[in-house]
């Protein structure tokens, strides 16, 4: 348990999840009594197998077709999080439950090397952490993504990790060596400058500036940083656009991008119901841009179209965003290097038969 007034949580309640056949709602009847609502949630930390670490994908909105995620659930707790629905594949509610029940794969590192190992694999650069952060709170205690690092790193395979946690400095060493060999480049997302509404919609996250001092230090051990404005929240966060940018740019980020806010399956219900909360006064100036990016959905899961939008008023946010990544002298994103991969000793450690 480790709930305290200055670490709150990001979803306001557990609702079922989607393939739950009934729904429960907590209401005042007005009789009196003890209506004090729950005590929230502490954090349960739970094993999780898995017969592979790496999983494929072959979507065109991605520059990578490998990652790897060691763990499921994620204690920052951003009301956004587009991974929030996958806890419906375990019976779990996206709400506080993605937030406090979370799953580690403490045999990944040793069904990565089994994959590495196998004849034909051919290298390509991995994802780590790209479902949910592999630097969230317990990687402090449980150190797997310091043990994928190290075998990647062993076999001199190229990897890419996305962040918001000041965590990923731990490993600074590992990834500047990496990087100075082409085999390593990271990116942090970056919402807002303002630390009240970061507060609110990220309350586990590194705060703004602390996020910004990582890239620096990233920046200076000679790893390729991407800013990240992921995402952009339409008459929330997107005039701070050129300003995040600039920020960024100033602490040494050399890439930048930006997604627009995607609201799949329960982060619909979840992230109304927080903007309503905290922000009545813009809720519905929100939602509606939303719509306009949208055909009047809130959320168009299409390729191509889930991650930018569409319309006039994406377009406006797309042609904002280029024209201060030109101004701003932002670069390709690194390109990093496949052909210096080794592949690992086999699983208990004996040398490769000659030849293989």
């Amino acid at each position: 348990m480790d709930e305290s007034p200055a670490t709150p949580r990001g979803a306001r309640d557990n609702p079922a999840n989607r393939y739950h056949a009934t729904h429960r709602e907590t209401i005042d009847d007005g009789w009196p009594g003890d209506h004090e609502p729950p005590a929230a949630p502490g954090r349960r930390l739970e094993p999780m197998a898995c017969r592979r670490a790496i999983g494929y994908n072959q979507s065109p909105d991605v520059p990578f077709d490998r990652s790897i995620n060691p763990y499921r659930g994620c204690e920052h707790g951003c009301i956004y999080c587009f991974a929030r629905p996958s806890h419906a594949w375990l019976d779990l509610s996206p709400g506080l439950d993605f937030e406090t029940r979370l799953f580690h794969k403490p045999e990944a590192p040793e069904r990565l090397r089994d994959e590495l190992a196998r004849p034909g694999y051919t290298p390509a650069p991995l994802a780590l952490g790209i479902n949910t952060d592999a630097y969230q709170p317990i990687e402090k205690q449980l150190g797997l993504t310091r043990r994928l690092l190290d075998l990647l790193h062993e076999t001199r395979h190229p990897v890419h990790i996305v962040t918001k946690s000041a965590l990923i400095e731990r490993d600074l060493e590992r990834l500047a060596g990496m990087a100075a060999q082409g085999l390593a480049a990271c990116a942090v997302s970056l919402t807002s400058l303002d630390k009240t509404l970061t507060r609110r919609m990220e309350p586990r996250a590194a705060a703004p500036a602390r996020r910004l001092k990582t890239i620096r230090r990233l920046s200076e051990a000679g790893v390729p940083v991407t800013v990240m404005v992921a995402p952009l929240i339409p008459a929330l966060t997107d005039h701070e656009l050129e300003d995040l940018l600039a920020a960024a740019r100033e602490a040494g980020a050399r890439s930048a991008s930006m997604v627009l806010l995607r609201l799949p399956h329960e982060v619909a219900g979840l992230f109304e119901e927080w903007l309503r909360a905290h922000y009545p006064d813009r809720s519905d100036s929100v939602l509606n841009r939303l719509r306009d990016c949208h055909q009047g959905r809130l959320y168009d899961s299409r390729f191509g179209q889930r991650m930018q939008g569409s319309g006039a008023y994406a377009q406006l946010l797309a042609r904002r965003f280029e024209l201060a990544r030109k101004r701003l002298a932002y670069q390709p994103p690194a390109t990093l290097r496949s052909d210096l991969f080794r592949p690992p000793l086999a699983g208990h450690g004996q040398l490769p038969l000659p030849g293989l």
